[in-house]
């Protein structure tokens, strides 16, 4: 019999009661006797010492351990560790033989004890395995020491880290629990989350420009409520005053620096997996000083439009008019430009008080209040609305109404609200688990962060007001209604779709201009880079019809025939030559070229015959011949006309085009996100592939697997062999001490070798046929296992697995939770697996599961 703690989901908050389901081995029902007289039996023998009190011992996840060293640690690696990492010829270099108590000199090592004991990687699998809750135990214990020790020197997060996630078991969250194992129910931490750049600089973006309402009859172009696009260079800007520039001087370089911009301040590593955890991100003085700065801007302009960073007669709807004032080279200069005189600007009460002598107290609170709630997305209270007037009327006391009016204004952009979104939960009553349901504005808020960068729109603003946020059926009730309407934008699903898979790096990876010449597509400028960028917006755009469809979203991302493509695709998703392909295509366009030249001087003669003495006419200027990519059979990609959410062309003339096909991938050559040159790009280097990453992405992504961090002893670099292929120089990582861990991602990254390092599909490396061949090892799924020809094989078996299923939605938990999960977030886990099962994959109703869920609603 299997005992397992489990969360019943209907009850209705803040009460949450527990309740005991019994698995039996013949999974068949039994009476409410029959469980009374087991458990009667059970405490029976316990008390008379016929069951030892180490079988009896429980395991609480999240619970301290309160061990010392001696008595628990010391015996866990006598037992189970000293055998292989002994005083003498230790394994890995590793010995464990004097390893004393936690402590900053240690901390390297004993991390590296907890990521192998948490993997079950140590003992090996051969050796005597402790039992579930004993490693459980060892391995939380670990934990609590190195987080107390390394407490005011660095810190211990290891264990808080995204990509660690993995390190939870997954058998233990989708399996039977070990009698012993005692669940809680779940719930988040108490926590201010910094708002992500993408949502910050929507908000900046929101005071100052006016973007498009969702046109149903065109559903791909950029709507009012969709991200901020990075602009042609990759770059995330907001741009003043864009939407009103009819003329300038100069081409897209010059234009791009006379417009006036500025970067996205609050900053997130730009690498891989997932990024908007509470924990990792912060506000520091610089970035605050920065923000000040382009407060100041901001309140300018929606004070004056254009004439805030502009002089007045760049303000015209006749540019022929200023011809006299725009002589000489203005290139890259802001008065280069010409501004219309149409205001397009959103009009708010800042404008109304900056532009009234008066500055009536009533117009002073309105600017107040109306910036509070656009910046922090609640309505102030009534001390903080007086705060932040007596601040503005101080400033102007002192320096004057336009000056001390900004002055002012600018310090709400550093409300705490205004760069963090809290979830404290001080006001609500604690359940008899310590548990406090959000309500109201931190409750709407949570729903709306978890969808939009905008502020909550009516209905959710007026739900809170109202007092109707406050239950779980309340929240299901909006996120319904707002997953239910394409009007109302929902970026922030697209941005974990991009985090997941990974696919919005490629233009950031830096290529050498040889090396990618090599692979057939252009090193001209930045032309690979463009591409890149455009490659991420057509993703983007192939993801969201995929969503729009919501069925088995994931099989269907994976196994996909569409493409959503640009020109430049027919290179990219085109196949790369062999050596003796290339020649015959430079000897075909010689033979053709030859035979042109034959053919011309044929009719010029025939001509001088016809016209004896007579000079012959000069021959027109033609078109030049279109270059002959040699390297490349290109694709044909052909189909209907659909549009990406790219920068309008305003926002620099150097912006993509929005215009893209949606066509069909070449038969038997793609299949997916995972062989598109988005996804491969972003999982490459400066030089070639790189089959590691690769295969620790299909790990940790599909399969749920861990990998331990590089050891700081480990030289982690392959044999520079420019003439041998990638899998001969990755030779080096099968050597005992490297595979035990390389095991878990090459067989599974090389079988993409059938693509080069821009994404071509190829044939060849080093003139030798490529070996895609590759091998799923211990999955925890027997089905999965196994070899596979290629990647094309690999995706397929993925894309049918259960497991693969819970992986993706173990990491869409993480993103909408900010956290990574524990054993106590199982039942939630299974609930929302099922959920999706039941409805078809539809990713709308596991959304519908988790932020209706006690880890989304409960803070602790």
């Amino acid at each position: 019999m299997n005992g397992r703690t489990v969360v019943d989901e209907a009850t209705s908050p803040p009460a949450l009661h527990l309740r005991k389901s019994f698995a039996f081995k013949d999974s068949s029902p039994r009476p409410l006797q029959t469980v009374a007289l087991l458990a009667t039996a059970f405490l029976t023998l316990t008390f008379v010492g016929l069951i030892s009190p180490v079988s009896a011992q429980t395991y609480t996840p999240g619970e301290a351990i309160d061990e010392d060293f001696d008595r628990f640690a010391k015996p866990f690696l006598e037992t189970h560790c000293v055998d292989c990492h002994g005083a003498s010829y230790p394994e890995g270099e590793l010995s464990l033989e004097d390893l004393g108590p936690v402590d900053e000199i240690n901390a390297s090592t004993w991390k590296s004890v907890w990521a192998q004991v948490s993997l079950q990687e140590m003992p090996p699998a051969d050796a005597d395995q402790p039992k579930v809750i004993e490693r459980l135990r060892f391995s939380d214990w670990i934990v609590g020491e190195l987080t107390r020790v390394m407490r005011g020197r660095g810190g211990f997060q290891a264990h808080l880290d995204p990509n660690k996630g993995n390190f939870v078991d997954h058998e233990l969250l989708f399996g039977p629990l070990p009698d012993g194992v005692r669940l809680q129910p779940t719930s988040s931490a108490a926590r201010i989350w910094r708002v992500t750049p993408q949502e910050h600089i929507t908000r900046l973006n929101e005071l100052i420009n006016t973007e498009a309402e969702f046109d149903p009859a065109k559903p791909g172009l950029r709507t009012h409520g969709d991200v901020v696009p990075t602009n042609h260079g990759g770059e995330l800007k907001l741009y003043f005053g864009t939407d009103r520039i009819i003329k300038w001087q100069g081409g897209t370089v010059a234009y791009a620096t006379s417009v006036k911009s500025v970067p996205a301040v609050l900053s997130s590593a730009r690498d891989h997996g997932l990024e908007n955890y509470p924990i990792f991100s912060t506000v520091n003085g610089a970035e605050a000083t920065q923000i000040m700065g382009i407060a100041g801007d901001i309140i300018r302009y929606m004070a004056d439009g254009p004439l805030s960073i502009a002089r007045p007669y760049q303000i015209t709807d006749d540019p022929q008019s200023i011809a006299d004032k725009m002589k000489g080279d203005l290139r890259g200069l802001p008065t280069s430009l010409v501004y219309s005189t149409e205001v397009v600007r959103p009009l708010t009460p800042v404008n109304e008080f900056m532009n009234d002598d008066s500055a009536t107290d009533d117009g002073l609170r309105a600017a107040v209040d109306y910036l509070f709630e656009a910046l922090t997305f609640r309505p102030p209270n009534r001390s903080e609305s007086d705060a932040y007037m007596a601040i503005v009327r101080h400033s102007i006391e002192k320096i004057g109404k336009q000056d001390g009016a900004v002055l002012g204004l600018t310090s709400i952009f550093l409300d705490r609200d205004a760069l963090f979104r809290p979830e404290l939960a001080e006001d609500g009553k604690p359940d008899e688990f310590g548990r406090v349901m959000l309500q109201d504005w931190e409750l709407g808020l949570a729903v709306n962060h978890a969808l939009r960068y905008l502020r909550p729109d009516e209905k959710l603003r007026d739900a809170i007001t109202d007092g109707r946020m406050r239950t779980r059926e309340d929240v299901k009730r909006e996120v319904e209604r707002m997953l239910g309407d394409d009007s109302i934008r929902k970026p922030r699903i697209l941005r974990f779709f991009r985090e997941y898979f990974d696919y919005d790096l490629g233009g950031y990876i830096c290529k050498d201009s040889r090396a990618l010449a090599d692979t057939g597509a252009s090193n001209r400028g930045q032309a690979h880079y463009q591409s890149m960028f455009d490659a991420t917006a057509s993703t983007d755009r192939l993801i969201e019809l995929i969503l729009r469809e919501d069925k088995d979203v994931l099989n269907e991302l994976l196994t996909t025939n569409k493409v959503v493509a640009t020109k430049a695709d027919n290179i990219y998703f085109g196949t790369e030559r062999s050596r003796e392909e290339i020649a015959a295509s430079i000897a075909a366009v010689k033979k053709a070229q030859a035979e042109a030249a034959q053919k011309k001087a044929a009719e010029l003669a025939a001509w001088k015959k016809a016209n004896p003495g007579k000079e012959p006419p000069k021959p027109k200027a033609g078109k030049k011949p279109a270059s002959v990519n040699h390297r490349v059979t290109e694709a044909d990609l052909s189909g209907p006309t659909i549009f990406a959410r790219v920068s309008r062309r305003s926002f620099g003339r150097g912006s993509m085009k929005r215009e893209r096909i949606l066509a069909d991938a070449p038969k038997g050559e793609r299949m997916g996100i995972l062989t598109h040159p988005s996804w491969l790009v972003s999982h490459s280097d400066a030089m070639d592939n790189h089959a590691i990453r690769r295969g620790r992405w299909i790990q940790e992504r599909l399969i749920g697997g861990g990998v331990p961090d590089v050891p700081i002893t480990v030289d982690a670099m392959l044999p520079d062999e420019p003439n041998r292929t990638l899998r001969d120089r990755m030779r080096v990582t099968r050597e005992d001490y490297c595979w035990t861990c390389h095991q878990k991602m090459d067989p599974l990254g090389l079988p993409f070798e059938m693509y080069n390092h821009a994404g071509l599909y190829r044939r060849t490396e080093q003139d030798q046929p490529i070996d895609t061949s590759g091998e799923i090892i211990d999955s925890g799924d027997p089905a999965l296992d196994g070899k596979v020809a290629d990647a094309i094989e690999l995706i397929e078996r993925l894309a049918q697995s259960e497991r693969a299923e819970q992986v993706f939605v173990r990491h869409a938990f993480r993103f909408w939770m900010g956290r990574n999960e524990t054993l106590n977030d199982g039942p939630l886990l299974q609930d929302a697996h099922r959920v999706y099962q039941e409805s078809g994959g539809s990713m709308n109703a596991l959304l519908v599961s988790l932020l209706t869920s006690d880890a989304f609603l409960y803070r602790k």
